[in-house]
């Protein structure tokens, strides 16, 4: 199923592509929560809708453009939870730093992730406990690894929030990147980072895709308490912090 799930993701690529390219109008809007949305947005979460219809019919679907009410999904178990567009303020920016996320949640857990990005054609996927990047026709297998000083990536639209930097601040001897989108965790995942500290609103979509990812390469995601970020359903879909790390 893995290899269908990633033709899917680059399916919803070529969708983003045609706006993010001109071919089709953005049609940029504002949501209830004041985050954006545009017609790529709406048009890969189509793609993926029909996709994941036509090969898992009986799994049901949780998308950032279309969530199911708390009553509908109170009892999931399985589900697909998708971001057809993670990163749509950097699509915005036309930065490049925006991802496809589809993951498969089993009992809380995400068992399956891939994270592709449309505009370098590069993949990240996960399934059974291995990670691997597909990146010009050419895939390796990846894994977190220990570097001094280790590598902090955070996130581009809140490297500034005062909670980072005085976490930061008392990290010791370290080096820092911002980047959009999911990719934060692959960095980790495939050992150019080895830490995202996260204290800003994520939502279960944001994350899942990129921590089963990070997971399967030996990264751990846990919440600053240390427990494992899990993914069963709650009325909310917003994640506490976390952190993607080796130590």
């Amino acid at each position: 199923m893995l290899e269908q799930i990633c033709q899917l993701a680059r399916e919803a690529g070529d969708a983003i592509m045609k706006v993010y390219d001109g071919e089709q109008p953005v049609d940029a809007r504002q949501k209830k929560d004041d985050s954006p949305v545009t017609a790529a947005d709406i048009a890969a979460h189509n793609v993926i809708k029909q996709g994941l219809l036509a090969l898992d019919p009986q799994t049901p679907l949780l998308s950032e453009e279309d969530p199911p009410s708390w009553e509908v999904r109170q009892r999931w178990d399985r589900f697909w939870l998708v971001d057809p567009l993670d990163g749509t303020k950097e699509f915005l920016k036309r930065n490049g730093e925006f991802t496809v996320n589809i993951a498969l949640i089993e009992a809380g857990m995400p068992v399956l992730g891939v994270v592709y990005v449309p505009v370098t054609g590069v993949m990240y996927a996960a399934a059974e406990g291995k990670a691997w990047k597909e990146e010009n026709g050419q895939r390796v297998d990846i894994n977190a690894r220990q570097a001094h000083p280790p590598l902090v990536v955070v996130s581009r639209s809140h490297s500034s929030d005062q909670e980072l930097q005085d976490y930061l601040a008392q990290l010791g001897e370290h080096q820092t990147v911002s980047i959009g989108s999911s990719l934060k965790f692959c960095l980790v995942a495939e050992g150019s980072a080895q830490l995202y500290p996260r204290f800003g609103p994520t939502s279960v979509w944001d994350t899942a895709a990129g921590h089963a990812v990070a997971q399967a390469a030996g990264a751990t995601v846990t919440d600053w308490q240390g427990q494992t970020l899990m993914y069963t359903p709650k009325e909310s879909f917003l994640n506490p912090g976390f952190r993607v790390s080796l130590f």
